[in-house]
């Protein structure tokens, strides 16, 4: 076999190049990209104030409107509802970062991402206030202080401005918003990375509930609730590292994936990282919480990664059973490219069934895409497609969205403006890609 293919190379090295490039590749095919700049704001108050970036800061009267970490679809067929998280990646540099939920339409035909009236599903030229809601707590739902209550932002001389003030609006100095769906009821369920908390919002932003944390249903000394080295409970200690050594979660490592199952009648809440105290480091877990009662139902699901550098950036349910996960690793930079010198290795989508455990006890998992390895016939990524490969290789992939049973919709978290995974010399954009499967 290996004489076979050196006399092929020396007959046709570039056709059978590109064969042999292909032959490794999954079987999705991306059929649509949009793009939204980097550089997209929305109007709203100055922020920026505690983010240190290549951008000029502050930002005045204007907020980012960032890549993006969860998505589900509008009302309109072809828009979609997503939300930013907490804005400028910690929370000590985010507490002017005003927490939203935007409406948006990728243009597969025109590769342009447009902003919509998420009211109507109107598409607008720009966005403003018609495109986005706002989070609040003006029932006054949440049991600790937030930035609302405080008369300086957090360690710093400069004074909450009065509108997060008076409209108690949350701001990434209070949650991690990084994933969230829709319930029959036209409410919303966020999951947050900082307590981790569940969060239940009403259809115009406001808290409904006061934020639910995560029960530890494993026997421990100190908690009674998996906390973060972030959660509120801890900010009174004296300094980061003790506040590290009280928490049971590491930092960053909370509710990355939220799904809702296809009866609506339950939420499968997804840590990103594992707990403090896991031997198994690889292993992540999944939460199950009733919708009825409002409450976890003590059932969990482990998940294994396939190395414990690994984290997940979705968990998106297919039915009542199935559910998609991205795993990805800890790099960017698409492989293809020499330009980048450590690129990307590992960024995939796993088919997981919460009812199929192997012997260990660990989810089976099913490869369904190897996002670095998109078949790309028609040429759509343009100069981001190699030898008909297009690679999506960034470091925070967080979206995944069926759109139909053979289609998915990815989109990545750009984190302005520090990330560069699609060029080396260029923060990145948000992506929305569509991708079709063999099945």
């Amino acid at each position: 076999m290996l004489k076979f293919v050196s006399v092929l190379l020396g007959l046709q090295p570039a056709w059978i190049l590109v064969v042999l490039l292909n032959s490794s590749v999954n079987a999705a095919k991306l059929i649509g990209r949009a793009i939204l700049n980097a550089d997209t704001f929305a109007p709203g108050l100055t922020t920026g104030l505690f983010k240190k970036t290549n951008r000029t800061t502050p930002f005045v009267n204007a907020q980012p409107v960032q890549g993006f970490s969860g998505a589900i679809a509008a009302s309109r067929k072809g828009t979609y509802l997503v939300i930013s998280d907490n804005g400028f990646g910690a929370k000590a540099n985010s507490p002017d970062y005003v927490l939203r939920l935007y409406a948006v339409e990728p243009d597969f035909t025109t590769g342009r991402v447009f902003p919509i009236n998420i009211q109507t599903g109107e598409r607008l030229q720009s966005f403003n206030r018609q495109s986005f809601i706002e989070l609040n707590d003006r029932n006054r739902k949440v049991n600790f202080p937030i930035v609302a209550d405080l008369t300086f932002y957090p360690n710093s001389t400069n004074s909450v401005s009065k509108v997060i003030k008076e409209n108690r609006l949350l701001t990434g100095g209070d949650f991690d918003i990084e994933s969230f769906r829709q319930i029959n009821d036209g409410t919303y369920w966020m999951g947050d990375e900082f307590g981790p908390f569940l969060l239940h919002l009403g259809k115009d932003g406001e808290l409904l509930d006061a934020p639910v944390p995560l029960p530890l249903f494993l026997k421990n000394d100190k908690l009674n609730f998996i906390k973060s080295p972030d959660h509120p409970d801890l900010a009174n200690l004296a300094d980061d590292e003790a506040r590290v050594t009280a928490a049971i979660l590491p930092g960053s490592k909370g509710f990355e994936g939220l799904a809702l199952n296809s009866s609506g009648t339950k939420l499968y809440a997804m840590l990103e990282g594992a707990l403090v105290q896991e031997p198994q480091k690889k292993r992540l877990l999944i939460y199950e919480f009733d919708l009825t009662s409002k409450q976890y139902s003590g059932k969990t699901f482990s998940y294994l990664m396939e190395d414990s550098s690994h984290a997940i950036g979705e968990l998106t349910a297919i039915n009542d059973r199935e559910f998609i996960v991205i795993e990805r690793d800890n790099t960017q930079g698409d492989p293809n490219k020499p330009a980048f010198k450590t690129p990307a290795q590992f960024k995939r989508l796993y088919k997981i069934n919460i009812t199929k455990m192997n012997k260990e006890g660990f989810l089976e998992k099913e490869l369904l895409v190897d996002l670095l390895k998109i078949r790309d016939p028609k040429g759509i990524g343009g100069q981001d497609t190699v030898n008909g490969v297009f690679a999506f290789p960034f470091v925070t992939i967080e979206t995944v969205l069926p759109v139909d049973d053979r289609t998915l919709l990815v989109v990545n978290d750009n984190n302005y403006a520090d990330t560069r995974g699609r060029n080396p010399k260029q923060i990145d954009n948000t992506e929305f890609i569509l991708i079709k499967l063999d099945r």
